[in-house]
């Protein structure tokens, strides 16, 4: 019920900004507005504004869109009776300069990104509890390890690309391994030891992160964050935990009678396992234990990557690891430019990240659909307002990004319809406008289905 909620608020709210962006920009340049629609199809509620344009307000059965209807001769309206009348005819939107229908058009994706500068603004000069860049030893041949990297080491900034990103939260890391990493860029890492020296560390390499959407670049270099005890929260009933002996509260420090400071290390041990008597190091009530545990075998699926992959070990049993968390937070005039910046990154990071997909250098798994969104909505509401309202900025960027592609139906393609009358100085011809117009309506239809597919493909590999 949560996700369910979470989902429908933020589509809500994003379908608001975007349409109310549009509205307002055809108010500012003088258009008459009909209709102002959240959803589509039956509306549940619907009312009539004051004043000489009455404009009619819906909100709709199905939330998975919007749009706001301006006067327009092209458009034939069942339920007018009677023909535009003459005195509102420069009021129609067809009849406006092709500069303001620019405008009117750009207004939506410019809202989402307002909106997304406003809510990272909020979160950068509020303040906002995130992991501290801190690092565990990294596993021995990893990336990492060849650096040189420690158990302890502080990451303080990521140089790449001849670009130099400063790092003040493992979310910070992680997104600036993402970003640079398309291709074989090598990366310079400036950390803080645990004795307080600063040093830089070369990666070798960084990840091609456009390749599997569900690895994560960090642990791919061999970068984990320095955490504390790895405890045993819940023990899944009738689980191989259960029948072990395993319970609630214990500390699991050694795996096969090796030490185990990682939560990540244990459930990729186990994985690679399955069926198998392992024995687990076990601190509970300040004794050391040694339990034996005879996995569970989840059956063959598929891996991130779509290919067939053979079945893995499960414990039963819920994990927590404790790690250093830091408030961070910027004064005004750096959250507004953090703020500006996170959204130009993040448009830039979506727009590369497309175009390696056309181009085959990223995998198409990439592409999300709503059943995905609705499952982040629900963990980002499940982790707190912070962690929502950051989700609620990266799908705003998202939606703004999206509806600026050059795609006939999308404002991006009506963008692209203007900007060839002002350099022609002739509207886009009626007929043309048509077919591009199915065109536009497969290519989304196409994207549509290949992102259900990736959502349905995620929840049956999610369940096993």
């Amino acid at each position: 019920m949560q996700t369910v909620l979470a989902f429908v608020v933020a589509l809500c709210v994003l379908i608001f900004v975007h349409e109310m962006g549009h509205y307002l920009a055809a108010r500012a340049c003088g258009v008459k507005v009909l209709r102002f629609s959240i959803g589509f199809g039956r509306p549940l509620l619907r009312w009539i504004s004051r004043g000489r344009d009455r404009t009619e307000w819906t909100v709709a059965a199905i939330p998975l869109g919007g749009y706001v209807k301006m006067l327009d001769e092209r458009e034939v309206d069942p339920q007018r009776e009677a023909p535009i009348d003459p005195a509102e005819l420069p009021r129609a939107f067809n009849r406006q300069p092709v500069g303001k229908r620019f405008i009117i058009v750009a207004a939506g994706p410019l809202a989402n990104f307002a909106l997304a500068i406003v809510l990272y603004f909020g979160l950068f000069s509020g303040g906002m509890r995130e992991p501290a860049p801190v690092v565990a030893a990294p596993a021995a041949g990893t990336v990492a390890a060849q650096a040189g990297l420690r158990e302890g080491d502080r990451v303080l900034s990521l140089s790449a690309n001849d670009r130099t990103e400063p790092v003040r939260s493992w979310n910070d890391l992680r997104m600036a391994v993402f970003s640079e990493g398309f291709g074989d860029a090598r990366a310079v890492l400036r950390v803080r030891g645990a004795d307080g020296a600063e040093r830089d560390v070369t990666l070798s390499r960084l990840p091609n992160t456009g390749g599997n959407p569900e690895q994560d670049p960090l642990a791919t270099l061999g970068l984990f964050l320095k955490g504390g005890p790895v405890t045993i929260t819940e023990v899944m009933p009738d689980s191989a935990a259960e029948r072990g002996g395993l319970k609630p509260g214990d500390r699991v420090v050694a795996w096969q009678g090796k030490p185990l400071t990682q939560a990540s290390e244990l459930i990729k041990a186990v994985r690679s396992q399955p069926g198998q008597q392992v024995t687990l190091g076990i601190e509970r009530g300040g004794q050391r234990l040694e339990i034996p545990v005879t996995l569970d075998t989840n059956p063959a699926a598929k891996d991130g990557a779509g290919s067939a992959a053979g079945p893995t070990g499960k414990l039963g049993a819920a994990l927590s690891q404790a790690v250093q968390m830091e408030t961070v937070r910027y004064r005004p005039a750096e959250a507004f430019s953090r703020a500006v910046g996170q959204v130009w990154n993040t448009s830039a990071l979506s727009l590369k990240l497309l175009g390696k997909m056309l181009v085959g250098q990223a995998s198409l798994q990439n592409l999300s659909g709503p059943l995905t969104v609705a499952d982040y909505a629900g963990r980002a509401a499940n982790l707190g307002w912070q962690a929502f309202i950051s989700f609620l900025a990266l799908v705003s960027v998202s939606l703004g990004v999206l509806n600026l592609l050059p795609i006939p139906v999308l404002d991006g393609g009506h963008l692209l319809y203007y900007c060839v009358e002002f350099l022609t100085g002739r509207p886009v011809p009626d007929h043309w406008q048509a077919m591009l117009q199915k065109v536009g309506i497969a290519c989304i239809l196409l994207l549509t289905s290949l992102a259900l597919f990736n959502d349905v493909s995620r929840m049956f590999l999610a369940h096993g």
